[in-house]
């Protein structure tokens, strides 16, 4: 299947330099990259939005690294989204990337930049739980925004020695899951596109 002209764009609710969670979304991306497709990178750590504030964007408008982000946003097809688990529920990070992307601009152009798109859900950690408490939540934010979040989940658990040098998967079959996850978003992203 060639899926050259589609365009995801991976988001990590995580800001850590060794994150489990962007290490995860690396993985799953490879099935894209191998099927043609091409995954863009939003780091949150490097965008540092501020947190979401009504005032400010009505004062001064969209911080430049929310503009930035919300572009980024817009041009993307489809989402893999992971998030860490932090007290049974998705990072502040990305909660509040996700809330300046769902505003309206003040010239009126629209804050669903989201909506009708799909995406897929990841979480990893080094626990036995593999963050599937903090996607319960991220489910529910995501569908908000009227994105097709798509069924299933992966939720990685023990995910601190699951990864190799090359930054894959230990396990072939946890590989196999990962990047079969990302696919399944490509795919959708051309079912949804309108036929000659």
């Amino acid at each position: 299947m060639s899926i050259g002209e589609v365009q995801i764009l991976a988001i990590s609710g995580s800001t850590r330099e060794e994150s489990l969670n962007t290490s995860l979304l690396r993985a799953a991306s490879e099935g894209i990259r191998g099927a043609g497709g091409t995954v863009t990178f939003a780091d949150l750590r490097d965008l540092a939005m501020p947190m979401y504030d009504a005032d400010l964007q009505r004062d001064k408008g969209f911080p430049e690294s929310v503009r930035e982000f919300r572009r980024m946003v817009a041009a993307g097809d489809g989402f893999l989204i992971a998030t860490p688990e932090y007290n049974h529920g998705p990072s502040a990070v990305l909660k509040n990337a996700l809330d300046w992307a769902s505003r309206r601009d003040a010239d009126g152009v629209t804050g669903a930049l989201f909506r009708g798109k799909p995406a897929a859900m990841f979480s990893a950690a080094p626990g036995v739980y593999g963050g599937v408490r903090a996607l319960i939540q991220l489910r529910e934010n995501l569908s908000a925004l009227g994105l097709f979040v798509m069924p299933g989940q992966m939720a990685l658990v023990r995910a601190k020695h699951a990864f190799d040098e090359d930054g894959l998967l230990n396990d072939a079959v946890l590989q196999a899951e990962a990047e079969s996850q990302a696919l399944r978003v490509a795919q959708m992203v051309l079912s949804l596109r309108p036929r000659d």
